[in-house]
């Protein structure tokens, strides 16, 4: 009897452990998708050029950085390249 409670306990126990880690993943993911969308809308309308300054661009590390940065990333890289940092 004692074996099926602790059975039921560890598979409770599993289960919300993997609902937490696929809420937090959810959360994730949507932050990566719209810094990536966020970009791709800077780059589109120029807003850099309103500035004086080049687009950011597509390169690997712009892409890492917003991916796992999300807006906030994309918002750091607009800073890096208005203070004169090309990433």
């Amino acid at each position: 009897m004692s074996n099926i409670i602790l059975a039921v306990v560890l598979i409770v126990a599993i289960l919300a452990i993997a609902y937490y880690l696929v809420k937090k993943f959810a959360v994730l993911v949507v932050n990566a998708v719209l810094g990536l969308i966020f970009l791709f809308i800077l780059n589109t309308l120029g807003v850099m050029s309103w500035l004086g300054k080049p687009d950011l661009g597509y390169s690997l590390a712009t892409i890492i950085i917003c991916g796992v940065g999300g807006i906030p990333g994309v918002l750091v890289l607009v800073l890096l390249d208005i203070l004169g940092i090309t990433i």
